[in-house]
Order: structure tokens, then C-alpha cells, then sequence
């Protein structure tokens, strides 16, 4: 029996990257089980190439490479986006909405294959470990979960590259690129290395997704985007499906410099840490998002989900995807989306994206004939007076009152 306890099989979740490309080896080494692992397809595009035949090299007894993208925006993605859930006011929560999936099909493969544990690489000072782990429970209370990072003593990147180059395992991590980095359809993230100093700027090397705003063309260029219930569903008059178009979002923000964040955030175990991030597509579908909800939402409608998008981004942040009150609060959210429906023209210019124009043939709440400051016969503006005086009695009140008290 292994000192760790007794382990049959275990599935890894598996991207080939610095981490799980040690961690086959260590689940036999350590555990001696079999391992099977699992790489889940949202959007990487060349990082998945060979991971299977690296995966087997290193160990694993199978490997599942699992294309979920179309699930990944629809499902995910999307709904996210109807709560406009930016955390902090400045991330788009590409890496936190995409650990609930990963460990939804990581859970039906261990269903799959009769493993008692599954397993993941994230360290024990960051997000990904309680998002893993808390999305495992919600599938079956009783899993075994191995953390690798809580339980060896390889205690550092260099450590572990160390430890790869000792076992000829290859990693993409490189001393000329001390950096890593999590891809997929909505965002790459960087961290570590030159990072960790946040006085530092990110080398422009760095960015994978977009031209840097000064390199972006000279001529603004105009994308209509239109909306049904509050999820996107064609671009410039051409239905695509969610995967395909957030992916054109992405190819027309990168080509303009757009959606590139540096932050210092608020991790859930307490610690602040540094990433940066492009997120092209996802910056301008919530600009798009904000016009036609604009046009086409009550203002008291509108505030209230408002109020709700801090908390909304909180739970996805923190790993509570599947948890009640974000279900009940997505509930909310969607009834609030079934009168967003209408078409935002966005412009995209050297980093920034801005509507410019807003639509809507079934559900605007502009009227024209009220807004115009030309004569109407609709709108009485002697109304007002009597108006702003009600507004204004309990400051009225409360001036008086203090004049009283001397």
C-alpha cells in the first residue's frame, strides 16, 4: 500500500503543461496507480497537438482529449456574459469559468472508467484548486482527490523543471519564457516569472492574442453584433454558433489591440497576485452586450442586475459555479435577459472598443417623440417641478432640521 493510501486509478486532468506533465509520473511513482488523463479542448488550438503520445510517454495508461468548445460558450460562457460578471471590475474570468467544465467531463470520464480519485495541478496558493475540487464534490461527495501541490516537496517552477529535465520529461516552459500561461476560447492568462515583480511591464513578447495598440491598423473598423435573449448570435448579418463566434471576436479584437489587462487581484485564499490577460473577443462582446441592453432593459430592471454582477463574479472567482445561489441568481439574471434582443455596432480602434449605434425592432424602450429637447405634445415639462419637489422633501427636511438645532 502506497504511504498515501490505497489509489487503483486515478483520472488527471491533463494539459501537458509544466505541472501535470510531472504529475503521471508521481501518481504511479507515489500512489501506484494507474493513471488516465484527460485534456479538455477549449480553444488551446496547438497546445493540444501530441498530447496524447506525451501523455502515454510519461506513463498515463490513456488519454482523452475531449473537444468541448461549443459547450464551453454556450453553456458557460454565455450565460456569464447575460450577468456582465467582470471580477473586480477588470477580469472576464476566463480561466475561473472554465475549471467548472473541465471538472464536469473529468467526473463523468471517472464515472466512465470506475476510478476512485481524480486529480489536478494547481497549486496549493491558488484559485484552480478550490474551483477543481469544489465542482468534484458537487458530482460525488465521496471522490478521493489528489493535490499533488499540497502533498510533494518539488516546492517551485524550478523545482519542477529540474525534476522534468532529470526524468526527460519536455514542458513548454522555457528560462527565455519564465511565464505560465492558461488558453482557451475566452482569454489567455500569464503569471509568474518576470511578473511577480509588479512594477514591471509585460515584455510585449508575451502576448499571444493581439498586436499591441500601437501596431493596430490606422482605419477604425465597424462590427454589428446582434443579440437574442442576451446572447450573441450573428456577426455583421452572419449567424455563426457560439464557439465560432466568439472566435471571430477574438481574430478581429487581437487585430486591433483590443482586451489587454494587467492586475493585481484578490485570490480566494487571501494572497493578492499579478496576471495578465487578453481577452479580445470577450472586451468587445460586453461592450456589445451593454448597447443593446441599453435600448432594451427597464432601468430599475437594469439596476438591480447591476447590483447583482459583484457578487455574480465572486462565486465564479471563488469555484461556486455549481452552488444554489449562483443557479438562483442565473435564474434571475436570464428573466432580466428575455427582452435583450437587438443589434450593437461596436468600434474597434488601437485598443479600444466602443458602440456606436444601438437597435432594437421588438423590444426598444426609446421613444423618440418623449427624449426629443425639440416641441412635443407627449411629454409635459411643467410636470417636473412638481417632481424634483417631492425628491427633494427629505433633503428639505433634513436642512430645515439642522437649522433648527443651530
Amino acid at each position: 500500500m502506497s504511504k498515501h493510501g490505497t489509489v487503483k486509478k486515478a483520472v488527471l486532468a491533463y494539459s501537458g503543461g509544466l505541472d501535470t506533465s510531472i504529475i503521471v509520473r508521481w501518481l504511479i511513482e507515489e500512489y501506484g496507480c494507474e493513471v488516465i488523463a484527460f485534456s479538455a479542448d477549449l480553444g488551446q488550438g496547438q497546445e493540444l497537438d501530441g498530447i496524447p503520445e506525451k501523455a502515454r510517454k510519461t506513463g498515463a495508461s490513456k488519454c482523452y482529449v475531449e473537444d468541448l468548445r461549443e459547450e464551453f460558450v454556450r453553456d458557460f460562457v454565455f450565460p456569464m456574459f447575460r450577468a456582465n460578471a467582470i471580477y473586480e471590475g477588470r477580469y472576464f474570468l476566463g480561466t475561473s469559468i472554465a475549471r467548472p467544465l473541465i471538472s464536469k467531463k473529468q467526473m463523468e470520464i471517472a464515472l466512465a472508467e470506475e476510478a476512485d480519485a481524480v486529480c489536478h495541478g494547481a497549486t496549493g496558493k491558488g484559485n484552480d484548486q478550490v474551483r477543481f475540487e469544489l465542482a468534484y464534490y458537487h458530482f460525488n461527495p465521496e471522490i478521493k482527490i489528489i493535490a499533488p501541490w499540497r502533498e510533494w516537496d518539488l516546492n517551485s517552477r524550478e523545482a519542477l523543471i529540474a525534476y522534468a529535465n532529470k526524468h526527460g520529461i519536455p514542458v513548454p516552459v522555457t528560462k527565455k519564457r519564465p511565464w505560465s500561461s492558461d488558453r482557451n476560447l475566452l482569454h489567455i492568462s500569464f503569471e509568474g516569472g518576470i511578473l511577480e515583480n509588479p512594477w514591471a511591464e509585460p515584455p510585449e513578447e508575451m502576448y499571444l492574442l493581439s498586436v499591441a495598440p500601437e501596431e493596430a491598423p490606422d482605419k477604425p473598423e465597424y462590427v454589428e453584433i446582434e443579440f437574442r435573449n442576451g446572447d450573441p448570435v450573428a456577426i455583421n448579418g452572419q449567424a455563426l454558433s457560439p464557439a465560432q463566434l466568439l472566435a471571430h471576436l477574438n481574430e478581429l479584437g487581437g487585430k486591433h489591440g483590443i482586451g489587454r489587462a494587467d492586475i493585481m487581484e484578490n485570490r480566494f485564499v487571501g494572497m493578492k497576485s499579478r496576471g495578465v490577460y487578453e481577452t479580445p473577443g470577450g472586451t468587445i462582446l460586453e461592450e456589445a452586450h451593454r448597447g443593446v441592453e441599453q435600448i432594451t432593459m427597464d432601468r430599475e430592471v437594469l439596476n438591480l442586475r447591476d447590483s447583482l454582477i459583484p457578487r455574480y463574479a465572486t462565486m465564479v472567482y471563488n469555484g461556486f459555479w455549481f452552488a444554489p445561489e449562483r443557479e438562483a441568481m442565473q435564474a434571475l439574471t436570464d428573466e432580466t435577459q428575455k427582452t435583450v434582443n437587438g443589434v450593437a455596432r461596436v468600434k474597434l480602434y488601437k485598443g479600444h472598443c466602443r458602440v456606436v449605434g444601438r437597435k432594437s425592432d421588438t423590444n426598444s424602450l426609446f421613444d423618440p417623440e418623449v427624449a426629443t429637447f425639440e416641441a412635443d405634445e407627449v411629454y409635459n415639462q411643467a410636470d417636473a417641478e412638481g417632481f424634483i419637489r417631492l425628491n427633494a422633501l427629505r433633503l428639505r427636511i433634513r436642512s430645515a432640521m439642522q437649522k433648527k438645532r443651530g
